[in-house]
């Protein structure tokens, strides 16, 4: 029989934001053959951040929810082929091959691996029904409609999502429990005394709070009607939200020789690596579901959750990918300076760099313990500015922070001067 030849094909598995982004920048790096982007959900890209925030409290109709939520795809992005609605379910990268869940087989000469992430749940006794998570727009709708004035809504985690819907509840009129567990809200990323002014700051709006404690139990027959905590006391809620974390979307991709240990191990050019660490030919990872270097903070290969994540990684893997597959080698290693940002009532929270992986944190302007009035701190490591977090202050304030760290990552300076008011 003839040799088969490749066909001139880019298969992106993921059609949420990285999916998109991937695809524009392929296009923009002068990727000219097919280009098929394949996705779980049934929705074209959109925009998750809201999902906990502004669209769980005023949804409107699912129709006017992803109409507001869609993404507009950029000019670059033209010629793509969407499979939407049946994800990947399995790869032969060595036969170069995607499976979707519908039994469809499409051959590619390059992967773009972009699958995210799924909301983790606490493995705990008890039913499921009356227990939420926060994902997707049918997963805020349902929500939303449990969320009723006087409602008795417990939270399980203190993380962004966790934080952000435990206000939106508030702020609708419901009763709410935030479950802190082993550590204050958004700590990792903020620290010890930032956490305990946005603490602070939810009790002053109503959310009660209980640190130090988790939950062992769910309670109810057909419908969860409360929970136990290790500490042994008992909550009662109509309403419960599990917002503990995450797992990276990796099943489709067991048995093909990867580190998948936690996400999709890279290197600094995004290539996706086998077990023995070296690139595997024609295949990127893009999103938070990619694991790769952090030269500026240090440290080992780490995934990044936060929003600007898939924009930012596509612009190196897809002229990666697209180098690699002329034969050609990837261009200068850029490493992505991470960004997030949350909105809790009315206080912006903005960060940048890499807050969590920090051994000091100083304060640069203002008071931790109260937030709202204007805050801005620094983290450092080793001596070296890596993250600045600012609350409530102007975003040109915020913007000056942020050089500050590409300054300090430059010079290694130790602790950059306050700056002036605005």
């Amino acid at each position: 029989m003839p040799e088969q030849t490749m066909p001139e094909r880019i298969v992106i598995a993921g059609a949420s934001l990285g999916g998109l982004r991937a695809a524009e920048q392929l296009r923009s790096a002068g990727w000219e053959g097919e280009l098929v982007v394949i996705g779980d959900e049934a929705h074209p890209p959109y925009n998750r951040p809201p999902l906990s925030k502004e669209m769980l409290a005023r949804p409107g109709t699912p129709e006017e929810a992803l109409a507001a939520l869609a993404f507009r795809p950029r000019r670059s992005a033209t010629g793509i082929t969407w499979k939407l609605g049946s994800g990947v379910a399995a790869a032969n990268l060595a036969r170069r091959t995607v499976t979707t869940h519908d039994g469809e087989v499409l051959g590619f000469s390059g992967l773009v691996v972009a699958t995210g992430l799924r909301p983790a749940r606490v493995p705990v006794p008890g039913p499921l029904a009356g227990r939420h998570v926060v994902r997707t727009l049918e997963d805020t709708l349902a929500l939303h409609t449990d969320l009723v004035p006087g409602a008795r809504v417990a939270v399980v985690g203190s993380g962004f999502i966790g934080c952000e819907v435990a206000a939106t509840a508030s702020g609708l009129g419901c009763r709410v429990t935030l479950i802190e567990g082993t550590s204050g809200p958004m700590e990792r990323p903020l620290g010890a005394e930032l956490s305990s002014g946005v603490r602070r700051m939810l009790n002053d709006h109503g959310v009660a709070t209980l640190a130090g404690t988790r939950v062992i139990r769910f309670l109810g027959g057909q419908r969860c009607t409360g929970l136990v905590l290790a500490d042994g006391r008992v909550l009662e809620a109509d309403v419960v939200v599990e917002a503990v974390g995450s797992h990276a979307n990796t099943e489709w991709l067991q048995g093909n020789g990867l580190d998948l240990d936690n996400g999709v191990e890279c290197d600094e050019h995004l290539r996706v690596l086998d077990s023995a660490g070296t690139p595997v030919a024609g295949v990127v990872a893009v999103g938070d579901i990619a694991r790769y270097p952090d030269p500026l903070a240090g440290g080992p290969a780490r995934r990044v959750e936060h929003w600007a994540t898939p924009t930012d990684t596509a612009k190196i893997a897809a002229p990666t990918l697209v180098a690699g597959l002329r034969g050609e080698e990837p261009g200068p290693a850029a490493s992505p300076l991470p960004s997030f940002w949350t909105d809790l009532f009315a206080l912006r929270i903005q960060g940048v760099g890499s807050p969590a992986r920090a051994d000091a944190v100083g304060i640069l302007e203002g008071d931790p313990a109260r937030p709202a009035d204007g805050v801005a701190l620094g983290y450092y490591r080793e001596e070296r500015l890596i993250g600045a977090v600012t609350a409530g202050l102007p975003a040109q304030k915020h913007l000056q922070y942020r050089q500050a760290v590409l300054d300090a990552q430059a010079s290694g300076s130790r602790v950059p001067e306050p700056l002036p008011a605005a």
